[in-house]
């Protein structure tokens, strides 16, 4: 299994604390923490991540906007953990979406179909 490089852009830092820690246990690196919409684009541009987790809702700003305007220059395999996901889903049909909150094995799969990947192979 290959490390996937992660960026989480979370506002809580509990929840991003958590994430990271199943990504690790995962085997995953995580390259970025971050908590807002600009910070996050930064952050994409600047680490180049495989996989990016992103709450739809950011202290500043939105996770959609921040993954749309990450899409226009690069395209990464995205995640939405979030405690709505009918929201995300009314602004992104196709969206792979994690409903907070979530297992280990619900991340791993969600992982999984962002990669199109079996998830026994993660």
């Amino acid at each position: 299994m290959t490390a996937i490089r992660t960026l989480i852009a979370e506002d809580d830092f509990m929840i991003a604390w958590f994430l990271e820690e199943l990504l690790a246990a995962m085997g995953h690196d995580v390259c970025a923490v971050v908590a807002d919409q600009a910070a996050t684009v930064a952050a994409a541009r600047e680490h180049l991540p495989d996989l990016m987790i992103v709450d739809e809702g950011l202290r500043e700003g939105s996770g959609i906007e921040a993954v749309a305007e990450i899409l226009e220059t690069r395209f990464v395999p995205h995640i939405f953990a979030t405690g709505d996901c009918f929201r995300v889903l009314a602004r992104s049909p196709d969206a792979i979406v994690l409903q907070k909150p979530y297992t280990a094995k619900a991340l791993s799969h969600a992982i999984a179909q962002a990669l199109h990947t079996p998830a026994e192979l993660l």
